[in-house]
């Protein structure tokens, strides 16, 4: 059975929540590249980790929240900022 992501005629409000997250990820992983492209080091401990947390956390919430119309909770939101079960890394 095929379920469908939410979409933006249907669900305006959460499909722009939906892009936002995507957006995010995208800006904290460009930032990430050209801090490193630019500076041509970077510091694992802190830089490095928080830059791909914050790209992680994004693209989690994005994921779990592909489906949901409602507004999410504080404690939905901490549970779907962890990885999910759900899904497998290619490559």
């Amino acid at each position: 059975m095929l379920i469908q992501l939410i979409n933006n005629k249907e669900n305006p409000v959460a499909w722009a929540m939906l892009i936002m997250e995507l957006d995010e990820a995208r800006e904290h992983l460009e930032a990430l590249v050209n801090e490193m492209t630019e500076s041509g080091v970077i510091d694992e401990e802190s830089e490095f980790t928080v830059y791909l947390g914050h790209v992680y956390s994004h693209l989690n919430r994005a994921w779990h929240s592909r489906n949901q119309v409602e507004e999410i909770s504080r404690e939905q939101w901490l549970l779907s900022s962890q990885f999910p079960k759900d899904i497998n890394p290619v490559g």
